[in-house]
């Protein structure tokens, strides 16, 4: 099996690290929740993995192919999807020409549509009148129909109402259980680390746990302690 693998990471903004000495690794079939603070350094880590932002120190491996300083597209070739944060939908087109930039067959978007149903009767409709929620399905849509290998998902909830995001987070599960490996960047603590195996958090720029994901949710002095930075 693939493995992301991310060893001894660092991320400096300006002069300062805004993450540091990051070792990481996701694989298929598991979602891995990365949860901390604002500011602690989990937008940066996803940057520097999917090629937006290059690492100060340390190394990205996607399977055998060290990918630390190769471009997005090449991280794409290899199977790395990254969801950013906001809703980065294409407003001029419709729900159905958004999905078919990613799409390579017309399963692709069946795909999609089995996954959110509540799309189909909006295919032809531009998306920028969609809802929030709705928009949010099509960005989702949009990376599942092109089958990554490994998904990064930065901030699914932004902007969005916790019911909804409740609604999305098994299409997130469903994804992982056909084979993907997926690093779920949440607000929602308890929501992202309910549906995750794996759990790390990061405080001020460091990892201060790394583990299982349950231990988080059973032992709310240990998640606490986390945030707070404490080892």
């Amino acid at each position: 099996m693939s493995v992301l693998r991310v060893d001894g990471l660092t991320v400096r903004r300006g002069a300062s690290p805004v993450i540091r000495d990051v070792d990481l690794a996701i694989e298929p079939g598991r979602i891995t929740a990365l949860v901390g603070p604002n500011g602690a350094g989990k937008t940066s880590l996803l940057e520097a993995i999917s090629g937006v932002v290059p690492p100060a120190t340390g190394t990205v491996h996607i399977g055998d192919a060290n990918v630390t300083r190769s471009s997005r597209v090449a991280r794409s070739r290899l199977g790395l999807a990254h969801i950013e944060q906001g809703r980065a939908v294409f407003p001029g087109l419709t729900v159905l020409e958004n999905l078919r930039l990613t799409a390579r067959t017309q399963a692709d978007v069946d795909g999609v549509l089995e996954l959110f149903p509540a799309l189909e009767k909006r295919l032809h409709s531009p998306a920028a009148l969609l809802s929030g929620g709705e928009q949010q399905m099509v960005v989702l849509g949009r990376a599942f129909a092109a089958r990554p290998a490994f998904l990064l998902i930065d901030e699914m909830s932004l902007g969005l109402a916790p019911v909804v995001f409740t609604r999305l987070l098994p299409v997130v599960s469903r994804f992982a259980a056909e084979g993907a490996a997926i690093l779920l960047v949440e607000q929602f603590t308890h929501m992202a680390l309910a549906v995750a195996q794996e759990a790390m958090v990061v405080s001020s720029g460091r990892v201060t746990y790394s583990g299982d994901a349950q231990t988080l949710l059973d032992s709310p002095a240990t998640l606490h302690s986390a945030y707070l930075g404490a080892d």
